[in-house]
């Protein structure tokens, strides 16, 4: 039996026996407690992918979402040495505010977070760091706005994000965007098809393009209702096919942003990068930035909707597995 907190009935963390490292915040604990479904968010979204307080109003926005939707979330971050699974608002505002000063902590970095303890700083989870926590947390809901992939030019830079990696050896459901548009789209899914994980699609056929709907790759599936995606990631699972699934639905039309216009932006984001001498974890953050100036702010609106749009997505889908679960 769980330890209870002092004059409560809410026990102080049902966690612990999955990880003694893991800390559910007030809100997941009533959660587990009333058998609520789980969905994971990213934090790296909130300190490195929006400046403040649009990333403040857009956590809270998607937290909203989910819960809309009949599950809870659960924004997670490594904090004070522990893993957060959920963030209370004064840390959810903590976060927000520090901005890019958060470490992004991805699989090669969370030893080094968790290893300092109370004095290691802040960090916010990428993709895959924010799988590897929800697996161990038991989540198999994660909602992001794009993942990584494999950047353009990867043939003589061999940049490629560790989220591809990490979706073909954890076993949790992705629900995004497609990949983000700076990226090699192409080769993102030449890569996943090499590594077995399957690309689903809701709402249209296509891979979905991030800022744009439509990237002109298919998807491996078509599979709109959550009650179909459901029934196809618990039979991967069930079969002993770990690793991950990807599920790609597009930005809102009115939302989505023209690409010719997008492929234009980019391209001369990333000339600045080069003549800058940006790399590494920087490349990705840098390039979003200088994509919003150069759109006059309309790509980070269109960021803004499609998370919002992926959290109901992922909502839906969190309630149909935990049906699926029960049921079986």
């Amino acid at each position: 039996m769980s330890a209870l907190s002092p004059n409560s009935s809410r026990p102080s963390n049902p966690l612990a026996s999955r990880h003694p490292l893991l800390q559910p915040s007030p809100a997941v604990v009533d959660a587990l407690a009333a058998g609520r479904p789980l969905v994971a968010l990213e934090s790296t979204i909130v300190a490195h992918g929006m400046p403040y307080p649009q990333n403040l109003h857009t956590a809270r926005a998607v937290e909203a979402m989910v819960r809309e939707h009949g599950a809870e979330p659960a924004t997670i971050a490594v904090i004070d040495g522990r893993i957060r699974i959920g963030l209370d608002e004064p840390t959810l505002e903590r976060l927000a505010q520090a901005g890019p000063q958060a470490l992004k902590v991805s699989r090669r970095d969370l030893p080094a977070v968790l290893a300092g303890g109370a004095r290691s700083p802040m960090g916010a989870t990428t993709v895959a760091g924010t799988m590897i926590c929800a697996a161990l947390a038991g989540i198999e809901v994660f909602v992001t706005g794009g993942i990584g992939g494999v950047h353009r030019g990867a043939a003589t830079t061999f940049d490629i994000s560790a989220d591809l990696q990490e979706l073909a050896r954890t076993s949790v459901v992705v629900v995004c965007a497609g990949a983000k548009s700076i990226l090699d789209l192409g080769l993102t899914l030449e890569y996943l098809e090499t590594h077995g994980v399957p690309v689903l699609s809701a709402g249209q056929d296509d891979f979905a393009a991030f800022y744009v709907r439509e990237s002109g790759l298919r998807a491996d599936q078509r599979l709109d209702s959550p009650e179909a995606q459901a029934r196809f990631i618990r039979a991967k699972w069930d079969l002993g096919l770990t690793g991950g699934v990807l599920l790609s639905t597009p930005v809102p039309e009115a939302d989505a942003l023209p690409r010719d216009a997008v492929d234009g932006w980019i391209a001369q984001a990333l000339a600045d990068a080069a003549a800058q001498g940006v790399s590494g974890k920087a490349v990705t953050p840098y390039l979003l930035a200088r994509i919003e100036k150069l759109s006059g702010g309309r790509s980070l609106a269109a960021n803004i909707a499609l998370v919002k749009h992926n959290a109901e997505v992922g909502g839906r889908l969190a309630v149909a597995l935990a049906a699926d679960r029960r049921a079986g």
